[in-house]
């Protein structure tokens, strides 16, 4: 008897698990590690279903399947709770059941199908406050030209709330100085144009003229606004670097990422009093419900401005 069958000796149809975990090796070449954990996943599922007196997959309703979703949630006596990506990752496995033996006619109806896992805790970004922007970003006066380029590239990171991989991505032509715009890829391929800001155009400017040409004259000719020692385009990584020598050198010690000013950007825009709609644009995000993560930043900022002044906040 399988190591999944002898944990289902209550269920019916420990062939239809087997058949299904031959299925992943075979068919889906899925690795040993995938499969050692599909086992655990299934024989715990097999467990719950003969703990409800269920012998026979087709006998499986959709309320058997969330109950046991919830109790991986809530824990038992025998068991701890489960994380909500360590439960996701154990219904896969059981949809993945449902689905195979529905494909393959053993049971009549996939049970489990309009079944999802709970959703992750949402993690808020992290927005620094103004002063610590500014500090990184005057952190960046190091020897030229690789300190005007860091300049140029936290300034405008900060100014347009661009993604690391769209401030990189950007051409010398794609920043009207005229218009104080600039011509953003983000996924997909979909562009957007930002306004920049004067302080990000100056820096721009002085990058432009006073270290690029120097950069350039290393390479081999390239449109790339953003250039390295070698002459070539800045790499992701490198740009991570320039912010996180800048913290260093900033006293910053506040975590920082290479979202840090994008998240800074658009936190302190709606504070600031900016539609949500309008931030949603700027951020390129193609639903207002990603730019809504940024409205619970802010209140949590006003609750906090509210305790520390009302006269009876704290009453």
């Amino acid at each position: 008897m399988t190591a999944v069958a002898s944990n289902v000796a209550a269920v019916q149809a420990p062939a239809v698990f087997q058949a299904f975990l031959d299925h992943l090796v075979v068919e889906r070449g899925a690795a040993e590690n995938t499969m050692r954990s599909y086992r655990r996943d299934l024989a715990r599922y097999a467990e719950h279903l003969a703990a409800l007196g269920i012998g026979d997959l087709a006998a499986v309703a959709e309320r058997d399947v969330v109950a046991f979703v919830v109790g991986l949630r809530e824990g038992s006596t025998e068991r701890p709770p489960l994380a909500a990506i360590s439960v996701a990752r154990t219904l896969a496995a059981v949809r993945g059941l449902h689905r195979f033996a529905h494909r393959e006619g053993t049971v009549p109806v996939d049970v489990a199908r309009e079944v999802h896992p709970p959703a992750a805790p949402r993690r808020l970004p992290k927005a620094l406050p103004l002063y610590r922007v500014e500090q990184l970003i005057e952190a960046c006066e190091g020897p030229e030209p690789a300190g005007l380029r860091d300049r140029a590239l936290l300034e405008l990171l900060y100014s347009t709330g661009a993604r690391i991989s769209e401030a990189i991505g950007l051409d010398v032509d794609d920043i009207d100085a005229d218009g104080r715009t600039v011509l953003l890829a983000g996924k997909g391929g979909k562009q957007r144009i930002v306004p920049v800001g004067r302080p990000a155009l100056a820096a721009l400017q002085a990058y432009r003229v006073r270290a690029r040409p120097a950069l350039a004259q290393r390479g081999r000719g390239t449109p790339a606004l953003f250039l390295n020692a070698r002459g070539a385009r800045l790499s992701r990584q490198s740009a991570w670097n320039a912010l996180r020598d800048a913290a260093e050198r900033a006293g910053v010690t506040e975590p920082v990422s290479p979202h840090t000013l994008r998240h800074c950007f658009a936190t302190h825009l709606l504070e600031g009093g900016a539609d949500i709609r309008v931030v949603q644009e700027l951020l390129g995000h193609a639903s207002v419900a990603t730019t809504q993560v940024y409205t619970l930043v802010t209140v949590d900022s006003l609750r906090e401005v509210y305790a520390l002044s009302h006269p009876r906040a704290l009453g």
